[in-house]
């Protein structure tokens, strides 16, 4: 017995000796394990025996048992953890792969996007109709199913509307085509109602509209310049997060934007009215210009609000006007006239000064 410590630690010594080489050949450790675990319990064991010959010998086995099988349970452990390091690492590797995967799969769906959006855009300018309308739907369905397309497709689509047009009657299934495009536009656009929507912006420059609804929807910045409005169009209740421009505008028809929300300067410099122009309820958030305008139908501001002042320099309303506003407002009307013919409902204050033969009162605010 005095020498059984001596075995275990040639045995244990020859263990970390089997460590070492499993270790570096990237084999299996079990045997240089096994190995260590009968070292430690020879070792132990027979120390026990010499420190302490009368104790009992089931207690020096049994402490000798214990440590080696710590040194099984230490291998356990690193197993346990070495396959814990494999599995982080097998769904690091699975989770880049399924990355690339999607990354290579948006990358074609992109490609047969772009692919969709340039041949739409080249049949836009086919000489049959139908063909037209076909790629404006096509246009417009992708803008509904990849959303970063909807800005484009609506710069495409206001592109379309200002071609050169002149609404002759011989000219009716080109006006079935932009009557589409107009309807596609406001198809497009978010509801005003609907909390954090984005704003997309509509260039009209120069466009001829018929029966254009814009009502209920969200805008960015809305530019019509010197657009052309026949019939009847409607932007009521829509909200324009940026600016409206509406300067030299020619508008026949009835045109309503009662109740609408603009948040930047409304611009309606020049504007040409000959029929109905309904501002009812209207709220203008930035600096508002009407100088110059020129209505000879109905115009009606009431209940409007005007948070800055309103320019009404040189304007002219020759089919009456409702000026009863929600609350007082501050407005610059030097040369600004109204019809005497026809009933004018005036601030506070404001005064119609009669011109002798003309029909017309000028304004004093």
């Amino acid at each position: 017995m005095g020498y059984l410590w001596i075995a275990g630690a040639v045995v244990s010594v020859v263990a970390v000796v089997l460590l070492v080489v499993q270790h570096r050949r990237g084999r299996s450790l079990l045997v240089p394990t096994l190995t260590g675990s009968i070292g430690a319990f020879l070792l132990v064991a027979g120390w026990l025996f010499v420190v302490d010959p009368g104790a009992p010998k089931n207690e020096a086995i049994k402490t000798g048992g214990l440590a080696g099988g710590a040194i099984v349970a230490l291998y356990a452990l690193w197993l346990n953890d070495r396959r814990r390091r494999t599995d982080e690492d097998r769904q690091r590797i699975e989770a880049a792969r399924q990355k690339l995967e999607d990354a290579r799969a948006e990358h074609d769906r992109s490609r047969v996007a772009d692919e969709r959006f340039a041949r739409s855009v080249e049949l836009l300018g086919h000489d049959a109709e139908q063909v037209r309308v076909g790629a404006m739907h096509a246009l417009a369905g992708l803008a509904r199913s990849r959303v970063e397309y909807t800005q484009t497709v609506l710069d495409v689509l206001c592109a379309y509307l200002r071609r050169p047009f002149d609404g002759r009657p011989e000219d009716r299934d080109e006006l079935e085509v932009r009557l589409t495009a107009q309807r596609l536009v406001a198809d497009l656009l978010p509801r005003a109602d609907v909390e954090g929507a984005p704003s997309y912006d509509l260039d009209l420059t120069r466009a001829y509209l018929e029966y254009f609804d814009l009502s209920h929807r969200r805008v960015g910045d809305l530019v019509l310049r010197a657009a052309r409005l026949r019939q009847s169009n409607s932007f009521h209740h829509a909200v324009v997060r940026g600016g409206a421009w509406f300067t030299d505008v020619d508008s026949t028809g009835r045109l309503y934007l009662h109740h609408m929300t603009f948040h930047g300067k409304a611009w309606f410099s020049r504007f040409s009215g000959t029929d109905r122009v309904d501002c009812t309820g209207t709220r203008f958030l930035g600096a508002t210009k009407f100088a110059g305008a020129a209505c000879t139908g109905a115009v009606s501001f009431e209940g409007c609000e005007f948070a800055e002042p309103i320019d009404f320099t040189d304007a002219r309303f020759t089919g009456g006007v409702n000026l009863a506003l929600a609350k007082p407002s501050v407005a610059r009307t030097h040369a600004m006239h109204v019809s005497l013919e026809h009933d004018n409902a005036l601030p506070d204050g404001w005064v119609v000064e009669r011109r002798a033969d003309s029909g017309l009162g000028l304004v004093r605010s």
